[in-house]
């Protein structure tokens, strides 16, 4: 007998996904619609095939790492660094908003406070594949509104890390439980984790720089693609793991500083196109682990509560993300993409969940909902973004004046273009 876990679960699920995807282009509705759809038929809450939700999980990873290595080969430092004036107080002031929401909402239904926050720390993080993924298939991945997104999505990739820190510290006075840790180890394991992250970062550029980047160089030299690929998949994978083992970071975060140092490169376009047959290929898996997760049943048994939290996700941080970016003076359009871009939550969302039950505070029922919110918002996330145009047309039509409104004043909009 051999183990056959792995197959069955790559087999299974592309196949299914592939259908799910037919029917879904069939329906007009979007291709991660049906991918979800397939996850749910495969899961635990539906009769027939169940697959190992443990292996989906790991192979969504492997999706998300190379997604963020091809996301930062298309970036550069400087592209970050131009929009952090926008990117890290709006990221930084719609976690706080998009929480403070989630309290609201737990606090009139009984919760308490301990788990509103878990709770609204959940929905305030966006999904990395689905804004990548966004951005990437309707080319706004190089304008001013993907930089900004992208820088966004970063920083609220390094606030979540520090939430993934401090939870099991304040686990105790928040209602949970956390033998492990003491209120009196907060200012140790801060500095520790600020440390960590600083030598990571600061190791992954010079390393890079010095290194990586030359190495890459001399592979393409070779004429060997089949090394060129496995020299890419190495550094991204390789990167990712150290990231999250040894420095306590994202595999994220890893794959994207990989991909940044490949940037710079001359190789950079080459490597980001060689991988992704690769990246969708897990990309889909993502989608489909995601839908396993789901119990259909619970929508019908708090309906209301369901539709608040799709409220939270979809009306609350988009109308946020929207007001900050505006009073940040860019132009309305961009701050529409972003809007939209950031109106979901996917897998940050579901590491703190995890860890929120670990702590004892987050209940099953908070569980399926950021669940069911993370289906429903990645569902309805590219309506939103085809509601662009024409609700920019309303805007040109009624307020001009705001249509153009941007950082270098009115009648801007097209430097920004």
């Amino acid at each position: 007998m051999h183990h056959t876990d792995l197959i069955a679960l790559i087999a299974v699920g592309l196949s299914i996904a592939f259908v799910g995807g037919l029917i879904a282009t069939r329906l007009k509705l979007p291709l991660i619609v049906g991918y979800l759809a397939a996850g749910v038929a495969i899961g635990p809450f539906t009769p027939g095939f169940v697959a190992d939700t443990g292996l989906a999980a790991q192979l969504a990873e492997i999706g998300i790492i190379l997604l963020m290595f091809g996301v930062g080969a298309h970036f550069s430092v400087g592209d970050l660094l131009s929009v952090r004036k926008v990117a890290i107080p709006g990221a930084i002031v719609q976690i706080v908003v998009a929480t403070a929401l989630g309290i609201g909402a737990t606090t009139l239904w009984g919760w308490s406070f301990g788990e509103g926050l878990v709770f609204g720390m959940c929905l305030s993080v966006a999904s990395t594949v689905v804004l990548s993924r966004a951005l990437i298939e309707r080319n706004e991945l190089g304008t001013d509104a993907g930089r900004i997104a992208i820088g966004w999505l970063v920083v609220e990739d390094l606030v979540t890390v520090m939430m993934i820190v401090m939870l099991p510290i304040f686990a105790v006075s928040l209602g949970g439980s956390n033998p492990a840790h003491g209120e009196s180890a907060l200012l140790p394991q801060l500095g520790l984790t600020t440390l960590k992250l600083t030598a990571f970062v600061v190791l992954v550029m010079l390393f890079g720089l010095r290194f990586l980047r030359t190495l890459l160089e001399w592979v393409q030299r070779t004429a060997s693609r089949e090394l060129f690929i496995l020299s890419i998949l190495a550094a991204a994978l390789g990167i990712a793991y150290v990231a999250a083992v040894w420095f306590d970071a994202s595999f994220a975060l890893g794959a994207f500083l990989a991909g940044l140092v490949v940037g710079e490169s001359d190789v950079s376009d080459e490597a980001a196109e060689e991988i992704v047959p690769l990246r969708e290929a897990f990309s889909v898996l993502f989608f489909v682990s995601i839908g396993m997760l789901i119990d259909p049943g619970f929508i019908f048994e708090k309906p209301l509560q369901v539709l608040e939290v799709l409220a939270i996700i979809v009306v609350g941080k988009t109308v946020a993300a929207i007001g900050l970016v505006l009073l940040l003076r860019r132009p309305m359009r961009v701050a529409l993409i972003i809007g939209a871009s950031l109106a979901q939550i996917g897998e940050f969302s579901f590491i703190l969940a995890t860890l929120g039950q670990q702590l004892s505070l987050l209940s099953d029922e908070g569980r399926n909902l950021i669940l069911l919110g993370a289906i429903l918002s990645i569902s309805l996330n590219p309506f939103l973004f085809r509601g662009i145009v024409p609700l920019m047309r309303i805007v040109r039509q009624r307020w001009p004046r705001l249509a153009h409104y941007s950082i270098e004043g009115p009648n801007s909009e097209a430097k920004h273009a």
